[in-house]
């Protein structure tokens, strides 16, 4: 190999390297704020990546109170671009702050009303509804000799004492949607009495909601207040758990979406949203959830009842919203002694 060729192709090489970088540099990388299932991120990402390889999505996950109260934190200088995955019932709290962007996605109207922000300028979309569940450990409850619960009241039996775990609502989606639920099950005045009952037989609060499932999966508890897609996949990996779904029925909130007000990578953010209400994504949603927001997309998932829809209840999430402080202040003075470390 002459000189001169040698250098034409060290050239080529150093072209093609320079492109390569300048591809790369020009990915848009996304801050995204999340509440979803740890395990789930990557499969998400990976599928939104397939149709969208220029857009990187950083996630930032925890437990859906403290993702709010994150984002309540950063009110002043938003470090989120986009919010995948969270309570709607905190996106209507951000919503009241006006710290959400006005964005009508592609595919909007595809949606079921259930599932969407209603206003002229809607800020967030439905993506799926996760329902309460009570994770029932056989074999611990047979050690115990324990009988399988089939209500909420069921629960505040003597039989069931220190045998309980939930979650609190200040740090989980699914303790707020439990405790909201039971408020409007009830009544306020009969919920916060129902709850009185069972704080008596709880042995503690966790701050995750799969948490009280994944110790019942385990036999570390013999029942879980937890919520049904965390049941059902425990059952599938084979844990010895019976899921009940109580007769009173069943509190629920949606995973929903969002724009962060004041994001300077817009363009991509739009674009990621859009994403996150296709069918494609609601067909996703589908494999862990039983009810999503685009109708005829939900086929049965296993272990969930066929009629998941009919047994949750008519959810009020304004007042639920617009409640959510003091219900929280009300039952942090009464039950967080039986809370864990945080």
């Amino acid at each position: 190999m002459t000189q001169k060729t040698l250098f034409k192709r060290l050239a080529v090489l150093a072209g093609i390297t320079t492109i390569s970088m300048a591809a790369h540099a020009a990915k848009t990388e996304l801050t995204v704020y999340t509440a979803i299932e740890a395990e789930d991120l990557k499969k998400y990402a990976k599928r939104f990546n397939e149709e969208h390889p220029e857009i990187k999505i950083n996630w930032v996950r925890d437990s859906t109170g403290i993702v709010t109260a994150k984002l309540l934190a950063e009110k002043e200088n938003p470090q989120a671009d986009v919010v995948w995955g969270l309570a709607a019932t905190s996106l209507m709290l951000l919503k009241n702050e006006n710290m959400l962007e006005s964005y009508k996605p592609k595919g909007y109207d595809k949606l079921s009303d259930k599932f969407k922000d209603m206003d002229a300028n809607p800020v967030w979309t439905g993506m799926d509804a996760w329902m309460a569940a009570i994770c029932f450990n056989t074999v611990e409850a047979e050690k115990l000799n324990l009988p399988k619960p089939t209500s909420w009241a069921d629960l505040t039996k003597p039989v069931y004492q220190d045998h309980i775990i939930m979650p609190n609502p200040n740090s989980s989606g699914t303790g707020f949607l439990d405790v909201s639920s039971w408020l409007q099950i009830f009544g306020e005045k009969e919920g916060w009495a129902y709850m009185d009952g069972l704080h008596k037989n709880i042995n503690r609060y966790t701050h995750s909601g799969s948490k009280p499932c994944k110790l019942a999966a385990a036999g570390e508890i013999p029942i879980g207040i937890s919520f049904a897609f965390r049941a059902a996949k425990s059952k599938k990996q084979g844990a010895p758990l019976d899921i009940v779904f109580p007769t009173e029925g069943l509190g629920w909130d949606m995973e929903a979406t969002a724009i962060v007000k004041g994001t300077d990578k817009l363009a991509a953010a739009k674009t990621l949203v859009d994403w996150t209400v296709s069918r494609q994504a609601n067909e996703m949603y589908n494999e862990g959830y039983a009810v999503v927001a685009m109708p005829g997309v939900a086929k049965p998932v296993e272990f969930f009842p066929a009629n998941a829809e009919e047994l949750i209840i008519d959810n009020d999430f304004e007042w639920s919203a617009d409640n959510r402080t003091k219900i929280l202040a009300q039952w942090q003075e009464r039950y967080d002694n039986k809370s864990e470390a945080k």
